[in-house]
């Protein structure tokens, strides 16, 4: 997952919203999102080679993703997969808070990475390249996560950022399609504008927008996951290509087991 938008108690109807999408290696295997076979109640896709996935949700309401701190002269080859911190949290019972400190405490093992844990009534992001001892409580609000820290500027980002912040979210029953359009913006960045993270100036233009479009790397799917204020939660990926041609599209509508949820 290398960019996602979050809204956390930001629409009187839907308390939260999730759009995001996935960067990946085409070479590297993973299923799409679907129910998990021995827990049908957790939905995501699956990364084969390392075991975890890089967004998630079950149907009470908990939520998890995770994207790469770009750090690239600070590689571990022998790390543990950073998805399985993605799934580690959706089949456990531990409360976002506590699961999210404790990655904080000890997520020095893993490569660079930010990690957003939340379910109903709390979101929590960790991060091991933050210098920070505790996780941090999001509170009702708007933000987006790329591959630094949390809100931080950068010009994807801040494009994201823009189409969504100000989308009314009245639509979103009726159709997804506005939000995906949203994330399918293949603009650059202009040079001037590029983050500088130990990557050729090439890489770095071909990084910089939200969308990503490459023969060997770039936007494997786009995500959404919604929760309506009562209790019905929409969860949608449309997978990708190397062209960047729409493949697939998996839709999982359900209700929460789980209370509806409360505006703060």
């Amino acid at each position: 997952m290398c960019i996602a938008y979050l809204a956390i108690a930001a629409h009187p109807q839907w308390p939260l919203l999730i759009a995001a999408n996935r960067d990946e290696f085409h070479a590297r295997p993973s299923l799409p999102a679907a129910p998990w076979p021995d827990r049908p109640d957790i939905i995501s896709g699956i990364d084969l080679t390392g075991g975890g996935t890089w967004l998630g949700v079950t149907r009470r309401g908990r939520y998890a993703l995770i994207t790469n701190y770009r750090d690239p002269g600070n590689v571990q080859l022998d790390a543990p997969s950073r998805g399985m911190l993605v799934s580690t949290y959706l089949e456990s019972d531990q409360d976002p808070r506590s699961y999210a400190d404790e990655v904080q405490r000890t997520g020095d093992a893993y490569n660079g990475f930010n990690l957003i844990v939340g379910d109903i009534g709390t979101a929590c992001y960790a991060g091991n390249r933050n210098g920070q001892n505790q996780a941090q409580i999001l509170q009702a609000g708007r933000y987006v996560l790329s591959n630094h820290l949390l809100d931080t500027p950068w010009p994807k980002s801040t494009r994201l950022r823009q189409a969504l912040q100000s989308w009314p979210g009245d639509g979103l029953a009726q159709s997804l399609t506005p939000l995906f359009t949203a994330l399918r913006d293949t603009t650059p960045a202009d040079d001037q504008d590029l983050p500088q993270t130990g990557l050729s100036l090439e890489r770095e233009r071909l990084l910089s927008s939200p969308f990503i479009i490459s023969p060997d790397y770039g936007t494997r799917c786009s995500t959404i996951f919604a929760i309506h204020a009562s209790g019905r939660a929409i969860f949608s990926e449309l997978s990708y290509g190397p062209d960047g041609v729409p493949a697939d599209r998996h839709d999982w509508p359900y209700i929460l087991d789980a209370p509806a949820p409360v505006l703060p």
